[in-house]
């Protein structure tokens, strides 16, 4: 994957409706499913993900734009309220955990107004195995977090993480090797 090469999309096609509401009919099956029932709630994740590993766990009220584009390894975990734009794809290696009210946003738009309602671009999340990203951080476009990383709660990443490291802040700076 391509972690710097933009896609573009236009917004409101016919196409992206339909995609759209795949993944929000899944999405809404899942945020409805009964709390007990962990068969159902990782039969829904498998059918919306691109590809899941084994024991894959979402709290309720995940929220994401495709499903398809995300991809998670084995024993990956997000909690509550965590939003997923995936415009391109998010890919999420083994044994991370997710935080509540976190947010991947694969998704940009121009800084330009004319037609910034109208289209978008997009750049691949990629996420390595054993990262803890805390509550309410937020991951922009393009950026790629490095293996056994902590992310703090509250942090906005707006630029690549380095293995083996702590970050913190907004914009989040590396406060400690781990």
């Amino acid at each position: 994957m391509d972690h710097n090469k933009k896609i573009f999309y236009e917004r409101g096609t016919s196409d992206l409706r339909e995609k759209n509401i795949r993944a929000h009919k899944f999405v809404q099956a899942f945020n409805n499913c009964p709390i007990e029932d962990s068969t159902k709630k990782e039969y829904i994740i498998k059918e919306l993900f691109g590809s899941a590993g084994v024991s894959p766990s979402i709290e309720h009220n995940f929220h994401c734009d495709l499903g398809y584009n995300i991809h998670v390894g084995d024993n990956f975990y997000a909690g509550y309220n965590c939003t997923i734009l995936d415009m391109a794809e998010v890919r999420i290696g083994d044994n991370c955990m997710i935080g509540p009210n976190v947010g991947l946003y694969t998704a940009g738009h121009s800084i330009e107004p004319k037609g910034r309602n109208k289209s978008g671009y997009a750049i691949p999340i990629n996420i390595g195995n054993d990262v803890w990203i805390g509550g309410s951080c937020v991951i922009l476009p393009g950026v790629t977090i490095g293996d056994n990383s902590i992310i703090a709660a509250g942090s906005v990443v707006t630029k690549d993480v380095p293995s083996n490291v702590i970050v913190a802040g907004n914009p989040a700076k590396m406060i400690k090797n781990i």
